[in-house]
């Protein structure tokens, strides 16, 4: 069994002991270390809080323990049941709650569980507050409710089709264009959540031929559910007999988005953002930003629109608060999470769609043709272990000053700027490793970036 405290929440795999597993008991403490921290620092005089959920096998399970904490610290809870979490996000703000918990392990497989949590504004907690919520938990310095100050539960189901509604609403999507070019499409939604909400979001948006896989919500996996290409082969298999002119992947809480080619060739979920951002440029001219280990492309998109770039720190809060400080119109991961805050800031596998499927109806080409317009790189992912005798951090400094003719960015970690690509090197938090990932315009260029500084770490570290 696995529990992980984190910052972010609270993950782990379902069942085992205390502190060993997620369990009942580690689900209402942490639960009640995070009601704890609402209280006292929530600006609203609201005392609601959203609960939404994947369509996982232990969903119903945590929803009860989770709802019926949040109520015994003496919270209103606005249950909205089976809902992403860019939905969960948005009711937050819909509903002027006091913050959200999403019940979601993302992409991980079916006997992981997770309590994710937000903000009043919907946002994920920053990192002053996840630790805090940590020491809360740790101490268990929370006090439940008397019986005359319970909370009250309101259950709500309507906020699947608000959100819908609120894509609508978007100057940038064109249901017009979208119904005119007619499209076929093909969606993965892993049997959760994304099952329920794609369907009724196509619909609304036009799309009438619609090709489903894995859209029954019930929680079983049929693939590893997060959406990368060798994963994907069932509904590459749709695309190449020609029946649907573009695909989109979602993992189970629908925050990311893949895209599939009509000839069944993964368009990449590091160009989900940088199509995304090409259209939203050529409306609104702005900044933009992406993470370190995001692909150049998005940098050479913005420039071509004379704007700027920024290169934030890997997780999405970090993304958020460099979206802010720049103002940027568009922003997200190479994961294919895309963040658009003319909605909200978070990232939105819908969101993402409904402006991809107005980009393609605009372009007039198809999705092979319109990947073939953006800058061609390819990024590899390597990581070289080290003993735990050996000082990461003076590896990773040593590394920096080596290479101290380029431009370097150690805001997290060490990313080195080559003049044909790129190296980010990242500490795990957890074991001696090192994560190396590299870009360059040939597999094999970023290979041999990759290559050459772990040598160079195998050469200071002495192994």
């Amino acid at each position: 069994m696995t529990l992980i405290k984190s910052i972010s929440g609270i993950r782990g795999t379902i069942g085992g002991r205390v502190g060993d597993g997620l369990n009942p008991v580690d689900i209402t403490r942490f639960t009640a270390a995070y009601a704890t921290y609402i209280k006292a620092h929530k600006t609203t005089a609201s005392k609601k809080i959203v609960v939404g959920r994947d369509a996982r096998i232990s969903g119903e399970m945590v929803n009860q323990l989770v709802v019926g904490t949040l109520l015994g610290m003496g919270f209103d809870v606005v249950n909205i049941g089976l809902a992403t979490t860019p939905t969960t996000e948005l009711a937050v703000t819909m509903e002027g709650a006091a913050g959200g918990i999403i019940l979601t392990a993302s992409h991980n497989p079916k006997q992981w569980n997770a309590l994710k949590l937000l903000n009043e504004r919907g946002e994920f907690l920053d990192a002053k507050a996840g630790e805090q919520v940590l020491q809360i938990a740790a101490e268990e310095s929370f006090v439940f409710a008397p019986v005359d100050e319970l909370g009250k539960l309101k259950l709500d189901d309507t906020y699947n089709e608000k959100h819908i509604l609120s894509i609508l609403s978007l100057d940038l999507v064109d249901v017009e264009a979208i119904i005119a070019a007619d499209f076929s499409v093909a969606i993965d939604c892993v049997n959760s959540v994304g099952g329920v909400v794609l369907p009724e979001l196509l619909n609304a948006l036009g799309v009438t031929k619609i090709e489903g896989l894995y859209c029954e919500p019930n929680g079983h996996f049929p693939h590893n559910p997060e959406p990368l290409p060798e994963h994907l082969t069932a509904i590459a298999d749709v695309m190449k007999q020609g029946k649907a002119d573009v695909g989109f992947v979602v993992d189970p809480d629908v925050d990311r988005l893949a895209i599939i080619s009509e000839d069944g060739s993964m368009f990449g979920e590091e160009y989900t953002l940088v199509s995304i951002a090409d259209y939203v440029l050529q409306h609104t001219p702005g900044n933009t930003v992406s993470n370190l280990s995001s692909t150049r492309a998005l940098r050479d998109v913005t420039h071509k629109y004379s704007c700027e770039y920024t290169a934030a720190a890997v997780g999405e809060v970090n993304v958020v608060t460099a979206m802010k400080a720049s103002n940027a119109v568009i922003g997200g991961e190479g994961n294919g999470g895309v963040i658009y805050p003319a909605s909200h800031y978070g990232r939105d596998a819908l969101v993402g769609i409904a402006l991809f499927l107005t980009l393609l109806a605009k372009s007039k080409l198809k999705v092979s043709e319109l990947r073939k317009t953006y800058p061609k790189y390819y990024i590899s992912k390597n990581k070289i272990e080290l003993t735990p005798a050996i000082d990461v951090d003076k590896v990773l400094k040593a590394v920096k000053e080596n290479h101290s003719q380029y431009e370097v960015n150690d805001i997290d970690g060490v990313k080195i700027d080559f003049p044909t690509g790129w190296v980010h090197l990242r500490k795990s938090n957890t074991e001696p490793i090192i994560r190396i990932y590299s870009e360059a315009a040939s597999i094999d260029k970023a290979t041999g970036f990759a290559n050459e500084i772990i040598r160079q770490i195998k050469e200071i570290a002495g192994i």
